[in-house]
């Protein structure tokens, strides 16, 4: 496997300290998470947002005085929006990261990356054509837990690295969805939604380098018809390997595991199989799914934990190691020792994905996850697609190596 190669040049480096005019393109969960995470964030000023729907429209042009548009390309278009954040429905990605960077805009764009390898390759080659930054995430990658728990591991202090383990079992099937999102073809279902987050946390800790996948997915539920549940072992080019676990099917929810906490990191009711429960009085869930921002009624404060996504246990040669409620926890020869993570000045996660747009702006530092990591990404979810429709062991050819985080 020959790793794909980046461009070591980029924009040229801002020497102002002005807050950057932050966009977003979507207003639906990802986007109104980030809405909140950009309003804390002192780097950033939230000046416009577009989304087809008015609701969304109305309450974030009332909650921030800001412009809102009802198309992308209007958005695009705004001279005072430097940086787009696009949070649109996954078909429509790549058209709208082309737009956004054809307009000079620097984009931070949701996982998935794209749907095929080829869509990536058209994000990628925008980008540089317009000399934009490009980050792809959110993923919690970024969370604070994973990047400390890859400092440790590049550190060598643990030994080598030797498996990840990384499950997690939520609602997430039957949270209310569009008919594309129950629709593989279209990115629906778990592996272009979900394992993506578990993709780049294990290619992260790993060193990014995947060199094979097998996995097995399934489609349990006839009147949900996209993979709900998959299981997949990855071998990566330094001998570790990584298994991931996931199920959405909302009946053991993994947070049972977390210290009852939620994905985000707030105390959480746990109610195995409450969304189904809740489903099954809704006749039409298209609806619901529009209509879920609602940063206004958000403030009461970030989450008092760290993010986590499932569990996810590093093994290495003199100790393991994995999350905690607010820090990481290594297990060794002395027993168990807490490594404190200090709280996070915004958003943990989604705070880090702004922070590494800022030292690209300002310091032209080359995010980690930028358009070869992201193609890397979709191309293990794709290997594990295909693995799991063949029977067989896929082996990779677009894989990039992770760049040190401490620069």
């Amino acid at each position: 496997m020959t790793p794909d190669v980046e461009s070591t040049e980029g924009p040229k480096a801002r020497s102002d300290g002005r807050p950057i005019g932050l966009g977003i393109a979507g207003l639906g969960m990802a986007g109104a998470v980030m809405v909140q995470a950009a309003a804390a964030h002192p780097g950033y000023v939230l000046r416009a947002a577009a989304d087809p729907h008015p609701g969304p429209r109305q309450a974030f042009a009332r909650d921030f005085a800001a412009r809102t548009y009802a198309d992308v390309s209007e958005l695009c278009a705004d001279p005072e929006v430097e940086v787009i954040y696009v949070a649109t429905p996954h078909q429509f990605h790549t058209p709208h990261a082309i737009m956004a960077a054809e307009r000079g805009k620097h984009v931070i764009l949701e996982k998935p990356m794209a749907l095929t390898l080829a869509d990536c390759d058209t994000i990628i080659a925008a980008t540089q054509r317009s000399n934009v930054w490009l980050i792809v995430g959110h993923t919690h990658a970024f969370d604070p837990a994973v990047r400390l728990m890859r400092t440790m591991i590049a550190s060598g202090d643990l030994g080598r690295l030797g498996m990840i383990n990384s499950f997690n079992y939520t609602n997430f099937l039957y949270r209310p969805r569009r008919p594309e999102e129950l629709d593989t073809s279209k990115g629906g279902g778990i592996l272009f939604n979900q394992v993506p987050h578990q993709i780049d946390t294990v290619r992260l800790l790993a060193g990014g380098l995947v060199r094979s996948v097998r996995a097995h997915a399934s489609v349990l539920d006839p009147a949900r018809p996209t993979e709900g549940s998959c299981m997949a072992l990855l071998q990566f080019d330094n001998g570790a390997s990584a298994s991931l676990t996931y199920s959405g099917y909302d009946h053991f929810d993994s947070d049972e595991w977390h210290f009852g906490l939620s994905e985000r990191g707030a105390p959480k009711q746990l109610s195995h199989g409450a969304a189904r429960r809740a489903l099954e009085s809704v006749k039409e869930e298209t609806g619901l799914r529009t209509r879920n921002y609602a940063y206004g009624s958000s403030q009461a404060g970030l989450p008092p934990h760290q993010p986590h996504f499932g569990i996810t246990i590093v093994t290495c040669a003199d100790g393991d190691m994995r999350a905690s409620a607010n820090g990481v926890t290594v297990y060794d020869r002395n027993g168990i020792q807490e490594v404190a993570i200090p709280p996070s000045p915004g958003m943990a996660g989604r705070h880090e994905v702004l922070d590494d747009m800022l030292a690209a702006l300002h310091h032209g530092r080359r995010p980690v996850n930028d358009g070869r990591w992201g193609k890397a990404t979709v191309e293990v979810a794709l290997a594990i697609l295909r693995s799991a429709r063949e029977g067989r062991e896929v082996t990779l050819e677009h894989q990039v190596a992770v760049d040190d985080l401490s620069r």
